[in-house]
């Protein structure tokens, strides 16, 4: 298995750090890096619909001097005919230097990097992990507020379902100071496991509210996010929670004079367009940070699999076939000749799956 990035936590801190600090010269000296990955191949296999991550990738690897392969849909691949990802990610590995993969089941993006042999960046897959959006979102609070650490950090909106919201949780439990306030109705909060597993396991201080203007006077980040239909079974459950939270210009009066507004876009309307002409609007900003953070990225792991550095990814003590998945979400629901594998928590006779990480008793 090669270096890849299925989440942010494959990264140490100092390893983000350098991302950033890449990234930033990326932005500021393009054309010293316009030939870096001259002869490289990125694949990007996209089984989902994306507009911003996709083509943030390929502009991306276009301004690094390299090229690009791949798919935007999964009709559009051998997935259609009943190819399993494992299989896909040995195929293309043929092909390309390094592979962005999204994939609407969670877990898709672990099974790819453990079969492919070149680097693999997940691009998200499903609910679960979104890295390189975290990425952008990282850049992005650093560039406006000058640090990671000493934040109050406010996510409104699916905090159940959004993987943006899991993935920058993690990436900021490394950081010092940081007080969460989660926004959300009850239906759409924060899953039990990201509460346990990285707030109260890292003592990190959160509050959970319905009250959208009531926190906006204490925030110095506001990460916004819009109800996905996409993630629901119900469309009836949907239809009622998709306007749960609009943040309009009115209620940005209850907002500090410098808290910085994120979204990982695409918007429907949970951001009134008079918003966008506020100082404090960065949604825009996070999409350009994007490109500027997978460029570093794509370079740090091409880097790494130059000077053969290993993955961190193990899997002591996996307990293999012992207990099934019953998450719809995972891989394993899809692709039936996988193993189930669970690591143990530190909760007696719980165990999370190793793809999903979704917990399940022995």
């Amino acid at each position: 298995m090669k270096r890849s990035v299925i989440d942010t936590v494959d990264l140490t801190v100092e390893e983000l750090d350098g991302i950033i600090q890449t990234a930033c010269d990326i932005s500021e000296n393009p054309q010293k890096y316009a030939d870096r990955c001259k002869g490289k191949k990125l694949a990007t296999l996209f089984f989902e619909p994306s507009t911003r991550t996709r083509l943030s990738f390929e502009a991306a690897m276009l301004e690094l001097g390299g090229s690009v392969i791949g798919f935007s849909e999964a009709s559009s691949s051998s997935a259609a005919k009943g190819e399993s990802v494992a299989d896909t990610a040995k195929v293309i590995s043929c092909y390309a230097d390094i592979i962005a993969m999204r994939h609407p089941k969670e877990g898709a993006a672990y099974v790819a990097a453990k079969n492919a042999t070149i680097p693999l960046i997940n691009a998200g897959d499903g609910s679960h992990c979104h890295p390189t959006q975290t990425l952008a979102d990282l850049l992005t609070i650093y560039r406006e507020k000058g640090r990671l650490n000493n934040l109050s950090v406010g996510f409104c909106g699916d905090l159940k379902y959004g993987r943006t919201v899991h993935s920058l949780i993690n990436a900021l439990s490394r950081y010092e100071g940081i007080k969460i306030v989660l926004i959300s109705p009850e239906e759409l909060k924060l899953p039990k496991y990201i509460k346990e597993d990285v707030l109260e396991k890292n003592k990190m201080p959160y509050v959970e509210t319905a009250d959208l203007e009531g926190s906006l006077k204490d925030l110095d980040i506001l990460y916004m996010t819009r109800i996905q239909r996409e993630r629901f079974f119900d469309a009836e459950e949907y239809e009622r929670l998709k306007d749960s939270y609009v943040l309009t210009a009115e209620k940005m009066q209850f907002a500090k004079d410098d808290t910085c507004v994120l979204h990982p876009l695409p918007r429907v309307n949970e951001i009134s367009v008079k918003v966008d002409d506020d100082k404090r609007a960065c949604y825009f900003k996070q999409v350009l940070n994007g490109k500027y953070m997978r460029m570093a990225l794509i370079l740090k792991l091409l880097e790494d699999e130059k000077n053969g550095v290993l993955p961190t990814h193990t899997e002591d003590g996996v307990v293999v076939n012992k207990i099934k998945c019953k998450n719809p979400r995972c891989i394993t629901s899809v692709e039936q000749e996988l193993d189930h594998k669970f690591i143990p928590t530190e909760k007696d006779g719980v165990y999370k799956c190793i793809y999903c990480e979704s917990e399940e008793k022995l």
